[in-house]
């Protein structure tokens, strides 16, 4: 059974539509109306062997804030309905991932429970036409909606586009990790027995 979930998501600021498979091989095809943002959804699904279908119509003549954002919420939505009971998943993951002068770790929990610390300090305002400042708002909005406990810290890094690129990707690496199955677990990773 291929894990994935079609999300679709309409409000007065965004017409959102999302098909995201776990158990991909990479493929995206991708419209955010944000050239950047795109560039970086096409690396968080060709680095996590995710495949994601995502077309969004935004309200971009306020600013992108409402795209990144309700991005993040229909993304975090489609992981946890694609991860599903989470019987047989590592559950956590992490990632160091270089980019150039950029350095950056992410770790992922798929506990159930939203959390998010987020540490990088961007110099400037916007990567393209990315704001800097909703690259938070975006993890923020996927840890929420998706139930997960999200690290990501930059430990180095000099240009804000290999930083948030850096981010992206380790998110990605670690998300691959924390959902790839291991024989070892019969049901869910917790002492619990629920996640």
């Amino acid at each position: 059974m291929s894990r994935s979930a079609t999300v679709t998501r309409t409000t007065k600021e965004t017409d959102i539509s999302m098909t995201f498979t776990i158990d991909g091989t990479g493929t995206s095809h991708i419209d955010t109306g944000i050239g950047f943002f795109n560039h970086m959804l096409e690396g968080f699904a060709k680095h996590g062997f995710f495949d994601l279908d995502l077309s969004i119509k935004g309200d971009l003549q306020v600013d992108g804030h409402h795209t990144v954002e309700d991005a993040g919420i229909v993304l975090g939505t489609a992981i946890k309905e694609a991860v599903g009971d989470k019987a047989g998943i590592k559950r956590y993951g992490s990632f160091i991932l270089p980019m150039d002068d950029a350095l950056a770790l992410c770790a992922v929990d798929l506990c159930g429970r939203p959390y998010l610390a987020f540490d990088c300090n961007f110099t400037t305002e916007r990567v393209g036409y990315l704001e800097t400042e909703l690259v938070r708002e975006f993890f923020y909005a996927v840890s929420y909606t998706a139930g997960m406990n999200l690290h990501i810290k930059m430990l180095s890094g000099i240009n804000n586009h290999h930083m948030i690129e850096a981010m992206f990707k380790a998110f990605a690496k670690a998300l691959d990790e924390a959902t790839s199955k291991d024989e070892r677990i019969k049901d869910v990773l917790s002492t619990k027995g629920s996640l």
